[in-house]
């Protein structure tokens, strides 16, 4: 065999003599290399020869075949960005019938995210969940394994076989049926892949598990980044894992929505160019897109914000008319998704705070309140687990939050309830856990105080209805408006319409 075919089928790097690993490259271990490689090739010969010789320590050999590029060679034509997300787009819409018009590009944005995910901090989750089977998770699932950089579909997997996969960098792990494994009514726990799941959207998150035997045990760091999406029933999926996720509600198709049929290998061999020209542009893309900080729509902060940075990042190196559509199902998902589950405690806050107000008082003796909230239509007051609201139980429930009852004075009486200002009142909980009324939505006369002191000081007039808005916001007669809240209760109305579960005894 001769010395050129000796370098060529070499298992090393041609530039740093390493094991090229799993490198489709046959010439070089990575991109770094091949570029150094050609650099030095490239490089201006020492003035005393003016450059008619070679340099001695490099090997002028020339390669048995051309070399395999890792990326797009120099000069490459490369198709814009926006031309690149509109065929994801129209691809993925072949095969599913979205539920509305914001989930398709942002399942394109999903997938051109994974081919730079290295490059990146924060790797949104993608759930895909439904009331019913056969709604089309799957097949979202089945599309994307064919756009995504190195896709890991998968049932059924463990938390050791995942941080073992991803030792030699994120890969894009696509679970169906993830409500099999989470939901408790069918014996779902894992809590190690949960744990997983949630530290595993940031790049610098790691398990640590000691290897070895018992005479040679070494305490090890598996990096637990990747890409994840998961698809289920509706239900099951834990709130920390929801809420560093974008979540999509398929519904079942209608008779009249036709999608083309889903034959694996057509469909494969049909990505291919996509998922080419997904990866050749946004690695094109990749440093711009990893110092960028997008400006994000009103209303979107906080874990949201991070989640969705990657996403707009892309959108705007796109282009064209990216910038909008990401932003407008930003929107759409953070802030108008529908309801969303809140805990027991904030639709009680919600709830207590709609009383007050309707009632245009600024405190209420714990009795009078418990009538009310069992008064409210579609409350879950009057049964949470078998029993209704009493005063044992409000009280639990607000302690929670810093809320207290007091003495109140009434007709000469010192009776226990509860206020809107002071110390451990409901003011300050009001401001941090729900987002400030719309000062329309309060009555335009004042109301009669439900309390009648016997005394001035416990006597209050009744506040007039603009002073009453701002004190059931939390805010007190003097004070700026607060910045809108970003959770799930987005108004106050979506608040006391959602039915949740009490919390544990043991919280």
């Amino acid at each position: 065999m001769g010395e050129v075919d000796e370098i060529s089928t070499a298992p090393t790097c041609r530039y740093c003599q390493r094991l090229r690993g799993d490198s489709p490259s046959p010439d070089f271990c990575s991109e770094d290399c091949q570029a150094a490689w050609l650099a030095d090739r490239a490089e201006v010969r020492q003035p005393e020869d003016h450059g008619r010789s070679a340099r001695a320590d490099l090997p002028e050999i020339a390669p048995a075949e051309s070399l395999t590029w890792l990326g797009p060679p120099p000069g490459a034509f490369v198709k814009p960005g926006h031309e690149v997300l509109d065929a994801v787009v129209s691809f993925v819409s072949r095969f599913s019938a979205f539920p509305n018009e914001h989930c398709a590009p942002t399942l394109a944005l999903w997938c051109a995210h994974t081919h730079i995910a290295d490059r990146l901090y924060v790797t949104p989750r993608l759930i895909l969940d439904s009331a019913e089977p056969g709604s089309g998770k799957t097949r979202v699932l089945e599309v994307a394994q064919f756009l995504v950089s190195k896709p890991e579909m998968t049932i059924s997997i463990t938390p050791a076989a995942i941080f073992r996969m991803l030792i030699n960098g994120p890969m894009t792990l696509l679970f169906d049926e993830i409500d099999a494994v989470f939901n408790p009514k069918t014996g779902g726990n894992n809590e190690d892949l949960r744990a997983l799941l949630n530290a595993g959207y940031k790049r610098t998150a790691t398990v640590t598990r000691c290897v070895g035997d018992a005479k040679s045990m070494n305490v090890t760091r598996f990096p637990v980044y990747a890409p994840v999406a998961l698809a289920g029933i509706a239900g099951g999926m834990p709130d920390t894992i929801t809420t560093r996720a974008i979540t999509m509600h398929m519904r079942k198709r209608r008779y009249d929505e036709v999608v083309e049929e889903f034959i694996e290998e057509d469909v494969e061999r049909e990505a291919e160019p996509i998922r080419a020209d997904l990866e050749t542009w946004t690695t094109r893309v990749a440093d711009d897109v990893a110092r960028a900080r997008p400006e994000r729509p009103d209303g979107v902060r906080d874990r949201a914000a991070e989640i969705w940075r990657p996403l707009l990042a892309i959108a705007d190196a796109a282009g064209d008319h990216w910038p909008e559509t990401a932003r407008k199902a930003c929107s759409h998902f953070v802030l108008e998704a529908g309801p969303q589950t809140v805990s027991t405690g904030v639709r009680l806050l919600a709830d207590i705070r709609q009383i007050f107000t309707a009632q245009a008082t600024d405190r209420m003796v714990t009795a009078e309140l418990i009538r009310e909230l069992h008064a409210l239509e579609d409350s879950p007051w009057t049964d949470l687990q078998g029993k209704p609201l009493d005063s044992r139980r409000l009280a639990k429930e607000l302690d929670r939050y810093l809320v207290r009852p007091k003495d109140l004075k009434v007709n000469g009486k010192t009776l226990k309830g509860y206020r809107i200002d002071g110390d451990n009142g409901l003011a300050d909980a009001w401001s941090r856990y729900l987002p400030p009324l719309d000062p329309a939505a309060t009555s335009a006369t004042s109301a009669t105080p439900q309390v009648d002191g016997t005394a001035e000081a416990h006597s209050p007039p009744g506040p007039s209805a603009t002073s009453a808005t701002q004190v059931a916001d939390g805010r007190g007669a003097n004070e700026p408006t607060a910045t809108p809240l970003t959770s799930a209760v987005a108004q106050v109305a979506a608040v006391a319409d959602e039915t949740t579960q009490p919390p544990g005894e043991g919280r």
